[in-house]
């Protein structure tokens, strides 16, 4: 399977994508509500600019508009100042304009409700402009009139602060986000070093200069370090099984073929010899073929129930010992279950059972049970009993060197039980017969 990029190059990316788009979202946020607010304090300084016109504005007797020469705002006063102020007297029909209104012609607004204010952003010939009205109905000495103050202000001045402060804020947030970029960065490097160690532990186990992952790494890896050398070990142990019993096969037909082979030149007695010998053979291929199938120890299989595999043996052995009759007694509790490959559940239970039965007068029995040791299984029968355990269970005796139908068998279950890490032992059951004990110790 081709590489899909590194787990460092895809978090790198994440991370950058999500740390743009929060910078992103956080600074039009901080930037909007910075323009917000200053667009706020520019009207409240156009609204403190009406309340000075509306202090200085005075009417004469005949109901004339009179303003002073000068105020305390210098921009009034200045032409094109960018500050410009209109009052309508619509009584009147006159309009006073502050002498920074000389040489521009701002677009002053000339309806208004009286007693309310109104804000708003306006085009003109000069530009745009920030705009506050307020109507209001004067009352002079002995007249009254209606009045519309309108004070404008030039957007640039607001331009410029809005801009210097979004120079500002992208600067120190692009500059925070390199930052938070190189940190993650560093941080993604020390997180995932376990990882790239582990990588290189591989590569050594694979140029063959370690036998395993020897390192100590973090909880949430060790369980997949252990599992892997967990099965580093299963497949050397399958493979040393493999070349033993290739071995083990190879010598132990180097008798059978040359008897054979000197049967050749006797007719006579080719026949007897010849079915006597292959029988022999059958039995060491048998024998060889179980060692290097046993599984092993299987901390990846499935839970497996073990009474429905005692069933479907002794179902199958009270076929084929019909004509002895014999009492089969199962005690499993219906719920137990072990981890262990199934091929190895009926290799080992069936072999012990069909041992049994072989030598059974009338009764075998299998009590299967679970406890703080792993799990248990005890196979006996009444018949004559083991005459010889070690010669039974041998590692390395040769299948041509055991009664057929007997020691075959039990030394399968032995090598496949210690490939589990359990132990064997053959003993004299209570029945008088055999009995078989063995501990699996948890996966």
């Amino acid at each position: 399977m081709k590489s899909r990029g590194s787990i460092r190059a895809r978090l790198l990316t994440g991370a950058a994508l999500v740390l743009v788009a929060f910078i992103a979202g956080a600074g039009l946020a901080v930037q909007r509500a910075h323009a917000d607010g200053v667009r706020t304090a520019h009207f409240a300084r156009l609204q403190s600019t009406i309340y000075l016109l509306l202090a200085a504005a005075e009417l004469d007797a005949a109901g004339t508009l009179v303003m002073p020469a000068g105020f305390p705002e210098p921009r009034l006063s200045l032409p094109g100042s960018g500050l410009y102020a209109s009052i309508l007297n619509a009584g009147k029909g006159e309009e006073w304009r502050s002498p920074s209104t000389v040489g521009t012609n701002p677009p002053f607004q000339r309806g208004a409700v009286t007693g309310r204010w109104a804000y708003d952003t306006v085009e003109g010939t000069g530009g745009t402009f920030l705009a506050a009205t307020y109507g209001v109905k004067w009352a002079g000495r002995s007249v009254e009139a209606p009045l519309v103050l309108s004070v404008l202000e030039d957007t640039a001045g607001l331009a410029a602060e809005t801009g210097a402060f979004a120079r500002t804020l992208w600067s120190w947030l692009g500059g925070a986000g390199l930052l938070l970029l190189l940190s993650q960065t560093l941080l993604l490097r020390w997180g995932l070093a376990p990882l790239g160690r582990v990588a290189h532990e591989i590569r050594r186990i694979e140029n063959g200069e370690q036998a395993e992952v020897q390192g100590r790494y973090p909880a949430e890896i060790a369980a997949l370090t252990d599992n892997l050398n967990t099965l580093i070990r299963q497949e050397r142990v399958r493979q040393t099984r493999y070349r033993e019993a290739l071995s083990f096969l190879a010598h132990s037909l180097k008798t059978p073929l040359a008897v054979l082979r000197t049967a050749l030149g006797q007719p006579a007695e080719l026949p007897g010899i010849t079915a006597q010998q292959v029988a022999r053979m059958d039995a060491i291929v048998q024998h060889q073929l179980g060692r290097a199938g046993a599984s092993g120890a299987a901390r990846f299989a499935p839970p497996l129930a073990i009474a429905p595999v005692l069933g479907r043996i002794r179902d199958s052995l009270a076929k084929v010992y019909a004509g002895k009759a014999l009492e089969f007694t199962l005690e499993c509790p219906a719920q137990l279950s072990w981890r262990i490959d199934e091929g190895d559940a009926f290799e080992v239970l069936g072999n012990l059972l069909d041992n049994a039965a072989k030598w059974a007068k009338r009764r075998v029995g299998a009590t299967v049970w679970r406890d703080a040791g792993g799990l248990r299984i005890r196979v006996e029968d009444d018949g004559s009993g083991f005459s010889d355990t070690q010669s039974v269970l041998g590692l390395h005796v040769r299948g041509d060197e055991q009664v057929p139908g007997h020691g075959v068998g039990l030394a399968v279950v032995n090598e496949l039980v210690a490939s589990h890490e359990g132990t064997l032992v053959l003993s004299r059951s209570a029945w008088g017969g055999g009995q078989a004990d063995i501990t699996l110790p948890a996966p």
